[in-house]
């Protein structure tokens, strides 16, 4: 089996703190969390959030946190410094906050330089609208292509990532799914730019998340893989192939066929529930590495892809369930 890297969301490592951090007063600090995930076995690197978790520093905390036996994946940005960003950050109406949201994103950019992991996470939830005759379309949509050039051109050998959602905060995303966004980064047309999939995400935008990586390598370049599961009606975050198993496999699948070579990154939200994070980013790796096993005995034949080309979806699901039984 291929060697995997596999990532998580530091947040979810608050979760129960009450067994990490007996007598903890206020909020565990990002070296604490760090130092929770790397408890975990098997994983490799995690990501933080900008500008929330630089601590003494985001050098520093680098440093510790690879002190710690772990690598930083990546920064991911957050606009809540400023509340005027809730009616848009790259979108909003105003000049001043537009340009404090981009100079924001360019601190963050030369943060990940510094902290020696090249690649920013957009997710631009605050970007898009509420009702009907609030924005003017075409022009939230130049406000997006212009900030993000400006971002993606900043630090060239910065890689940019957009991780599209398709509403919340907002009831309606400007970068909803997939398409809106491969179509916003072909305007944009810069090559350090790609984008983030997350698994709940693309089933909530109707998308079988395979079609949307295979869309996503053939137009652009997949720089994340964010695996959780959910009902596809919201953002649930829950365990890796709690219910979506076969769409789990199918896009590791492609994935792996398509020549992604990131870090799975575990976008779940135990802290939701009190579950223990420990525990619960051990089994997520366990699941991810069973399901690559599967994969694997999919691949050990041509029955599958010959299965497919017919798009015989009976043989099909009989070479998959086979796989799943070990057979």
């Amino acid at each position: 089996m291929m060697s995997l890297a596999f990532a998580t969301r530091l947040n979810s490592f608050a979760s129960r703190p009450e067994a990490a951090w007996p007598g903890l007063k206020g909020k565990p600090g990002v070296l604490q969390l760090a130092a929770r995930a790397a408890s975990v076995t098997g994983l490799t690197h995690v990501d933080l959030n900008y500008p929330d978790h630089q601590g003494d520093g985001i050098g520093a905390t680098a440093r510790a946190i690879r002190d710690l036996g772990l690598e930083l994946n990546g920064l991911a940005m957050r606009y809540y410094t400023e509340p005027a960003f809730k009616i848009g950050a790259f979108t909003n109406p105003d000049p001043a906050i537009r340009r404090a949201a981009i100079d924001l994103t360019k601190r963050g950019i030369d943060a990940a330089l510094e902290a020696g992991s090249p690649l920013m996470t957009l997710w631009l939830g605050q970007d898009g609208f509420d009702y009907a005759f609030q924005a003017d379309y075409r022009r939230l949509w130049d406000m997006e292509i212009e900030a993000i050039r400006q971002v993606a051109a900043y630090q060239p050998q910065c890689d940019i990532s957009i991780e599209y959602k398709p509403n919340e905060p907002r009831s309606y995303s400007l970068l909803p799914d997939c398409a809106t966004t491969l179509l916003a980064i072909r305007e944009v047309g810069l090559p350090n730019l790609g984008v983030t999939l997350d698994f709940a995400h693309s089933l909530y935008a109707d998308e079988q998340p395979a079609l949307a990586a295979a869309l996503i390598a053939r137009h652009s370049r997949l720089l994340g893989v964010h695996l959780n599961d959910g009902y596809g009606k919201r953002d649930d975050g829950l365990m890796v192939g709690s219910v979506n198993t076969l769409k789990t496999i199918e896009l590791l699948r492609q994935v792996r066929k398509d020549g992604y070579g990131g870090p799975i990154y575990f976008d779940t939200f135990p802290d939701m529930t009190g579950l223990d994070p420990v525990q619960e980013c051990t089994v997520n790796i366990a699941t991810v590495n069973s399901m690559f096993a599967v994969v694997d005995r999919l691949d050990a034949s041509n029955s599958l892809d010959d299965a497919m080309a017919r798009q015989d979806a009976v043989s099909a699901q009989a070479i998959v369930q086979a796989a799943l039984s070990g057979r």
